[in-house]
């Protein structure tokens, strides 16, 4: 499990990316890099990081159900995701 200010940290990045998103975009059609340069380092999405939804594990995070590689596969063995089951052949 991550550190809970790890999962705080996320949370504050994505509100401040949020916050400056249109005033980045305008900046960055009229090409004014320099004035870019001076807004917040989190107001870019580059600093954003997948994080497990239930664990807070940052690598191996499946973007179409928001888990980590290893709560998929031991959900799926529980049979709580729908439509998904251990392969056999």
């Amino acid at each position: 499990m991550a550190s809970k200010s790890t999962i705080e940290r996320m949370k504050h990045v994505e509100r401040c990316v949020d916050k400056y998103a249109d005033r980045r975009h305008e900046l960055k059609k009229q090409g004014d890099y320099a004035a870019l340069a001076r807004l917040p380092r989190n107001a870019s999405p580059t600093r954003l990081r997948n994080l497990c939804a239930l664990t807070g594990r940052s690598r191996g995070v499946y973007r179409k159900f928001k888990i980590s590689r290893i709560m998929l596969r031991e959900l799926a063995l529980e049979g709580k995701i729908p439509g998904m089951r251990k392969a056999s052949w």
